[in-house]
C-alpha cells in the first residue's frame, strides 16, 4: 500500500517570531548583498544533488525580499518576500515540503508557480541562528510534484545546520576584524598620545653644527626661522643653521610651549611681549656687553585666530 502524502504544515502551525529582533539577529551576520562564496555555493549544489532537483538556494528574508547567498538553476539574486516560499518554511519546526504547489492554496496563485521559473516542488529547512531566530532556508525546488524521502529529509536537515555553522564562522571572523581595527585605533591613539606627551615633555634638543652636536634648552628658542633649505633656531645668546624643515622642527618642540604664527617662523610663546598689527614683538636677545629691543616677527593671517587662542586675552 502506498504511503499517504505528507501534508504541508498548516500557517497556525508554524511558530511565531518577533520579527524586529529576528531582523536585528539577520542584520548582525553582516551577509546581505554580500558576493558569492564557494562554501556556500557548495552545500546548495549537494543539496540539489541529494534530492535530485534542478534548483536548490539558500536564502536569507529580509523584511522586504528573499535573498540568495548561493543559488543553483536560477539566475535571479533575490525575489520580493510576499512570493517566499521560505517565509514559511523558515518558521517550520522541520523540513518544509510543498509537494504540489498547484494543489496548494498558498501557493497556487503564486508568480512563481504561474509563471517562470514554474514551481511545483520545494522542500526547505530552516535556518535557526544560536537563539533560535530564523533567518532563512535552504531549500531546493523543482517543476514538476515529488516528494522527498526521509533521508533526503535528513540530508537538508544536516545541510541547513552546515550552512548555520559557515554563518555563524564567518560572523565571529567579522566581529573578531572589528575587534582587531578597534584595538588597532586604540593602540594608534594611545601612540599618539604618547609622542605628544613626550614631545610637550621635551625640554632640550640637539642639533648638528660643525660636525657636533650641539644641546639647546628649548627655553632658551625665542623663535625659528626657514630659510629655503634651512633653517634657522634664534636663542638669547646666538642663532644655530641646521639643514632640514619647518615641519621637522615641529615635530621636535614641545607644542605647548611653542605656536606656528607664519609659514616661515615658529615662536616661543612666553618670548611674546605684545602683538602689534601682523607682527609679534619677542623679548630681545641678551648678551654680556649689550642689551637689544625687541624682535619683530611677522603673523600669518592663517596662523592669527590660532595664536591669539592660545594666549590668555583679558
Amino acid at each position: 500500500m502506498k504511503a499517504p502524502k505528507r501534508a504541508t504544515p498548516a500557517d497556525s502551525a508554524l511558530r511565531q517570531v518577533n520579527e524586529p529582533e529576528r531582523l536585528e539577529a539577520l542584520q548582525s551576520y553582516q551577509v546581505l548583498d554580500t558576493d558569492p562564496e564557494q562554501v556556500f555555493t557548495d552545500i546548495a549544489q549537494l543539496a540539489a544533488f541529494i534530492c535530485g532537483t534542478p534548483m536548490s538556494l539558500v536564502s536569507l528574508i529580509d523584511g522586504e525580499r528573499q535573498w540568495f547567498k548561493a543559488r543553483v538553476g536560477l539566475d535571479a539574486q533575490e525575489m520580493p518576500r510576499e512570493h517566499a516560499f521560505c517565509q514559511y518554511a523558515m518558521r517550520s519546526a522541520d523540513v518544509y515540503e510543498v509537494q504540489d504547489a498547484t494543489a496548494d492554496r498558498r501557493f497556487a496563485g503564486n508568480p512563481l508557480v504561474t509563471g517562470e521559473p514554474n514551481i511545483r516542488f520545494y522542500a526547505g529547512a530552516p535556518l535557526l541562528s544560536p537563539e533560535g531566530q530564523p533567518l532563512g532556508t535552504l531549500c531546493t525546488l523543482d517543476t514538476v510534484p515529488r516528494e522527498l524521502t526521509e533521508d533526503q529529509r535528513e540530508a537538508l536537515r544536516i545541510l541547513a545546520r552546515q550552512v548555520m555553522a559557515h554563518l555563524d564562522l564567518r560572523r565571529t571572523r567579522l566581529q573578531l576584524d572589528d575587534e582587531r581595527q578597534k584595538l588597532d585605533g586604540v593602540l594608534r591613539m594611545a601612540n599618539n598620545t604618547g609622542d605628544a606627551l613626550y614631545a610637550n615633555n621635551r625640554t632640550e634638543i640637539f642639533v648638528k653644527q660643525d660636525q657636533r652636536l650641539v644641546r639647546i634648552a628649548t627655553a632658551d628658542l625665542q623663535y625659528v626661522e626657514a630659510m629655503g633649505d634651512y633653517v634657522n633656531l634664534h636663542t638669547t645668546r646666538e642663532r644655530f643653521t641646521v639643514y632640514g624643515t619647518m615641519k621637522d622642527l615641529e615635530t621636535k618642540l614641545p607644542v605647548r610651549d611653542f605656536a606656528r604664527v607664519h609659514r616661515k617662523y615658529i615662536v616661543r610663546l612666553d618670548r611674546i611681549v605684545a602683538i602689534e598689527a601682523d607682527a609679534a614683538l619677542l623679548d630681545g636677545m641678551r648678551d654680556a656687553v649689550l642689551s637689544r629691543g625687541p624682535v619683530r616677527v611677522p603673523i600669518g593671517s592663517s596662523y592669527k585666530a590660532g595664536l591669539l587662542g592660545r594666549l590668555n586675552l583679558v
